[in-house]
């Protein structure tokens, strides 16, 4: 038996908003689209997805830390992007002896950790 990882799913409340945040703003590239869900990073064995929170159970996840880390290359411009974005970082980007590293909410306040390592 194999198993796989098909994709990590982020809940929004608008998917227009969600799309200025993760590909216009953050920069990640969109494998497809429907009417409730963006798939990103194409040609990758598992995407992250950002999905309508349609049923209760997703609308109580929304507006948490994900958990989720990207690593960012030239990650201090990433940030700039987003601070001029209106994005807001929970944590600022600050280096340390491992790398750089910061916090930033997208518009419902899902929380992910960005880092250049």
């Amino acid at each position: 038996m194999s198993i796989t990882l098909k994709n990590i799913v982020i809940f929004v409340t608008d998917l227009a908003k969600a799309k200025t945040f993760y590909a216009d703003l953050l920069g990640l590239p969109v494998a497809g689209q429907s009417e409730m869900l963006i798939e990103f990073f194409p040609g990758a064995v598992s995407t992250l997805g950002v999905s309508l929170a349609l049923h209760e159970d997703a609308r109580s996840l929304i507006g948490r830390h994900t958990g989720i880390t990207l690593t960012v290359e030239n990650i201090g411009a990433v940030c700039d992007a987003l601070k001029h974005g209106g994005a807001h970082f929970v944590e600022p980007l600050e280096s340390s002896p491992w790398g750089k590293m910061a916090v930033v909410q997208d518009f419902d306040g899902n929380m992910i950790a960005l880092v250049d390592r």
